[in-house]
């Protein structure tokens, strides 16, 4: 009996597709597999193994170093690791120790850019088999059985933004080096504000095409792949998943666009604003919507009866308690120093802690259709950057508290750039601070968790602030 066996890891559908799995490996020629698991950050590290070595890491899972939950944005390692508790308080990942990564061989693909490569995403557990508790796809599925207990299944769709450019230069001199290393060199591939133009949409078709191809063959839901507003600036949205799939979707998403993309001479990046003049921010807008099963059908429960309402009782308190928890859940839907710098009034992002029918200056932006049952809400608050565990996840207990509670949302913002109300938080500490208060946000997700995540962010911002900007260098060196 090996270890996923022995601590009951695998559900039985789990356990058919191991067997589904191996024989799928033979099938496909698979020489190289890709073991891998999202850390805090929403990056996906792991292991490639032979295929000779998969029944065993199918039986027993693979070993991997607990410092990888340790890291900040930069590859630096945060915490006291080789003390007592790995520096979390944790007597497993004490002295740097082993993660097990357990294989979910449900998500096996095969990768069409990489030759003979097949590609698995992981759980992560303790040698005593139990969960690594700062495992983020962990704490989503803990936010799913939350909604489970309450007789509801979540749906989920992507509406995510990012920026595609022609790399010039990788920067692999030795001089590049450092932590992190200097940025690539790239140039635009259109000059932008000219939203869903068909003539620029055609001349980016040659790259678009290939990337929109890598996304099918995975079995990714797309919907569209389109030119956006900005310079060199771009939209992909998928349609609608139930459950863990969206954010699964979602992580592959970003590493299938970035290797493709890369392998053809070209550059992704998910940073919400980069250094571009008059650049567009990015943003990632999530349409959520809540199902439970009436009379053996399973119907959307955002759909109100009455047709002068916009969305349901069930619906408004899940609105209320993502505006209730806005600011806190912030610093996970917006987990970048750069991300903040996107709410911006008369923006097509929201500034302000508001919900509106049909309007896009809105932090939340209610729409669908009453009479075809497509009513949900799409939440505008996150940026591309965002680990999809931790912005979905978070959004979702935020929504349950506000049916818990039965939290009422109040009414809808006509004018939401002029309209009285909260504001967003204004930067990354703002946001860790909101956290930080939010009490009854971080009973929901853990008091250590919070710790963790916050630790690796403020670490961040702490780097930020020693550094001088090339705005302070512009401003004052000259001048003063």
């Amino acid at each position: 009996m090996g270890f996923i066996e022995r601590h009951g890891l695998w559900s039985p559908e789990q356990r058919d597709a191991a067997a589904a799995c191996q024989a799928a490996v033979e099938r496909d020629s698979v020489e190289t597999v890709r073991l891998s698991f999202v850390d805090q950050h929403g990056v996906l590290r792991g292991k490639s193994i032979s295929p000779e070595a998969l029944p065993a890491a199918l039986r027993d899972g693979l070993n991997v170093v607990s410092t990888l939950l340790s890291k900040d944005t930069s590859g630096r390692t945060v915490f006291p690791s080789f003390s007592a508790g790995g520096g979390h308080g944790v007597s497993a990942m004490s002295g740097a120790g082993d993660m097990i990564m357990v294989p979910d061989p449900a998500t096996y693909r095969v990768l069409p850019w990489a030759d003979g490569t097949a590609w698995v995403l992981c759980d992560l557990y303790f040698g005593t088999g139990e969960p690594v508790p700062f495992s983020t796809r962990g704490l989503m599925r803990r936010a799913l059985d939350k909604a489970t207990v309450h007789g509801f299944e979540v749906m989920t769709g992507i509406e995510l933004e990012f920026h595609l450019f022609r790399l010039d230069d990788a920067r692999m001199e030795l001089s590049d080096a450092g932590q992190p290393g200097n940025p690539k060199g790239v140039s635009l591939l259109g000059h932008g504000y000219q939203l869903l133009s068909e003539d620029r949409d055609d001349a980016m078709e040659p790259v678009l095409g290939v990337l929109r191809r890598g996304l099918r063959q995975v079995g990714l839901p797309l919907r569209t792949l389109e030119v956006e507003y900005g310079p060199s600036q771009f939209e992909v949205t998928f349609g609608p998943q139930f459950g863990l799939a969206a954010a699964d979707s979602a992580v592959l998403l970003r590493s299938v666009l970035k290797q493709i993309a890369r392998r053809h001479g070209y550059h992704v990046s998910f940073m919400c604003r980069p250094q571009i003049p008059l650049a567009c921010s990015s943003g990632w807008h999530l349409h959520q919507s809540l199902h439970r099963s009436v009379d053996g059908i399973l119907r959307n429960a955002f759909v109100p009866d009455d047709p002068a309402a916009a969305l349901s009782p069930v619906g408004m308190s899940y609105v209320a308690g993502q505006l209730k928890h806005a600011a806190a859940a912030s610093a996970f839907a917006v987990p970048t120093i750069t991300g903040y710098k996107r709410f911006q009034p008369q923006s097509m992002a929201p500034d302000r802690i508001l919900w509106a029918r049909d309007n896009r200056a809105a932090m939340i932006r209610v729409v669908g259709s009453r009479e075809d049952g497509s009513t949900h809400i799409e939440n505008r608050l996150g940026e591309p950057a965002a680990n999809p565990y931790l912005y979905l996840g978070t959004q979702l207990l935020a929504g349950l508290d506000g049916i818990e509670r039965s939290l009422a949302a109040g009414p809808s913002a006509d004018e939401p750039y002029v309209t009285e109300a909260p504001r967003l938080p204004r930067s990354l500490g703002e946001a860790l601070d909101a956290l930080r208060d939010d009490k009854h946000f971080a009973d929901l997700l853990g008091a250590g968790f919070v710790e963790y995540y916050s630790m690796i962010k403020r670490a961040e911002l702490a780097r930020f602030e020693l550094n001088v900007t090339d705005w302070e260098q512009r401003e004052y060196f000259d001048l003063l």
